[in-house]
């Protein structure tokens, strides 16, 4: 298994241009994450947030036109989705799927056991349990098949908890936060705080400046038609509140 050291970088993206089919949604990209630093994006609909999500993460769909990204010391275009995921990547997907047949706690146990083959039940059974009260959720959550008949809240509760349980070196969040009342995502926030520290880093994509006011990210980027446009600290975020986005797009 890759692992990334506290010593590397974590993500790295140089000059990204990605399009689909004709379309390119991407116009050079280049973003810099350290171990245990917070990167929230900004932007308006349709300027190639998820899109840096879904490749990132190795979703066939788009291609890669030009750019370079690396994963600690590893190209990441050269692993498969699945050896990113073993490498330390995680998504969080702002629609999750549904997956009858599956029940969610076998889906849970299952993909632990595959980035930690020496995980025993006795442990599974404990960081359940403790992930579950973080999120104020009971056993009966994961006894359902995956996201079928969940709430837009319980869906984004169940990736919350996926990203507790597997603890990723990267996480990446499209838009958790959408579609939350604010005493989840109170929730949310505090589940993502709880792994903050120098082995994990994460990129939280969001429309919503309250996210970043409860979460305090090290930096925060707007993203406008395909390329990050400014980047800054809170007076970035203060700025999109009041403003909009209209200053960046002229």
């Amino acid at each position: 298994m890759t692992t990334v050291t506290e010593q590397q970088k974590v993500l790295r993206v140089e000059d990204l241009h990605v399009s689909v089919g004709e379309k390119r949604i991407l116009n050079g990209v280049s973003l810099e994450v350290k171990p245990g630093e917070v990167h929230a994006i900004l932007g308006p609909n349709g300027s190639g947030k998820s899109t840096l999500s879904f490749v990132l993460a190795g979703h066939p769909k788009y291609k890669v036109e030009a750019g370079r990204v690396t994963f600690g010391e590893k190209d990441l275009f050269m692993l498969t989705p699945g050896e990113r995921s073993k490498a330390g990547m995680f998504l969080a997907f702002q629609y999750p799927t549904e997956i009858q047949g599956l029940s969610f706690v076998h889906f849970l146990y299952t993909s632990m056991k595959a980035r930690e083959p020496e995980l025993t039940p006795q442990e599974f059974t404990k960081r359940l349990k403790e992930a579950l009260e973080l999120l104020q959720k009971d056993k009966a959550f994961t006894s359902r098949e995956v996201n079928v008949g969940f709430s837009g809240g319980e869906k984004k509760r169940g990736e919350v908890l996926q990203l507790l349980l597997l603890r990723p070196t990267l996480a990446i969040l499209d838009e958790t936060d959408s579609g939350l009342d604010v005493d989840a995502l109170g929730v949310v926030v505090n589940a993502i705080k709880r792994l903050r520290g120098p082995r994990f880093s994460a990129v939280v994509i969001t429309h919503y400046p309250k996210m970043l006011e409860l979460l305090n990210p090290d930096k925060v980027h707007v993203m406008v038609e395909g390329r990050i446009v400014a980047t800054g600290g809170h007076e970035v975020m203060r700025k999109v509140e009041d403003e909009g986005y209209g200053w960046l797009e002229k």
